[in-house]
């Protein structure tokens, strides 16, 4: 694969994850009460420390998006991408694993439970995080190049958003099922 296509993948890649990261940490911030009552279902930090760790929380995807937009960054950025996709995947597998399954994931968007679901997702978009490391962050594309870059980010973003919603709208279906 040609050094270009290579750049090309990397800031596609790059603006995707930024703009999942960037409506995440608005998710949260924009409803922090909610947040932190999301974080607390986990039962995975002391309560005391639970505003704490919501702050910590929406700081790193905040810390992610400006990483991934700052030249030379993007490296950093990637990685603290595929850290929090590891680890909120992670606290959903423990709590999957508890039987809990019946907590809102606090992703962003469409309500969504946990799921094994969500955790190959969550894989999937470490997978496409790491991408930006493959070709160096973009660097060196020319406008023309960083523009369909920025496009197709656009493009696969609202495609995930597609994604997310019909994964809601199956868990709510399975819910109103009769039994």
């Amino acid at each position: 694969m040609s050094a270009s296509v290579l750049a090309l993948l990397a800031a596609t890649a790059g603006v995707f994850t930024a703009l999942v990261f960037a409506r995440a940490a608005w998710h949260k911030a924009s409803d922090f009460t909610a947040f932190t009552g999301f974080v607390s279902d986990y039962q995975l930090v002391p309560e005391s420390q639970v505003k704490a760790a919501s702050y910590g929380l929406v700081a790193a995807e905040i810390a992610v998006v400006l990483a991934l937009l700052v030249p030379g960054g993007q490296g950093i950025g990637a990685l603290l991408a595929i850290a929090l996709y590891a680890l909120y995947a992670g606290a959903m597998a423990v709590n999957i694993r508890r039987g809990r399954t019946s907590i809102e994931c606090g992703c962003g968007g469409a309500p969504n439970l946990l799921s094994p679901a969500l955790l190959v997702r969550n894989g999937v978009l470490a997978a496409v995080a790491a991408l930006v490391m493959l070709g160096g962050g973009g660097a060196g594309l020319s406008f023309g190049e960083a523009a369909v870059a920025v496009a197709l980010g656009f493009l696969l973003w609202a495609g995930f958003l597609l994604a997310e919603q019909i994964l809601s709208n199956a868990m709510r279906a399975r819910a109103l099922r009769p039994r």
